[in-house]
């Protein structure tokens, strides 16, 4: 699920949604969540990202690049992901493609 709470800094706050609700969808579903690296989302924030990780819910991290020069932005999304204290197993596009590709084929199972 990318920009779960859909925030773009500084112009709009982040809806006023029931994370611990959505998590456990996604953990019960198989749904990987997004973290935006693009520095006018942020989204999921690190304490999102920490409680994802603790039900069980994988991250990718995304760019939410527009064009080429935005895709140095990987560093943020990085930054949170640190902070939330995932590892490489926490987060999808670190994986193998034969990971990746296995996981897809047998999540929500």
């Amino acid at each position: 699920i990318g920009h779960p709470t859909g925030r773009e800094i500084p112009d709009r706050e982040g809806a006023d949604l029931d994370m611990e609700v959505i998590l456990k969808a996604a953990a019960k579903s198989g749904v990987a969540m997004e973290i935006s690296a693009s520095p006018y989302r942020l989204d999921l924030d690190d304490n999102h990202a920490r409680r994802a990780s603790e039900l069980g819910v994988l991250i990718s991290i995304n760019t939410d690049a527009h064009a080429e020069e935005d895709l140095d932005m990987l560093h943020y999304g990085v930054a949170i992901a640190r902070r939330a204290s995932l590892t490489k197993d926490n987060v999808i596009n670190t994986w193998s493609t034969k990971k990746l590709l296995d996981w897809l084929k047998n999540r929500g199972k």
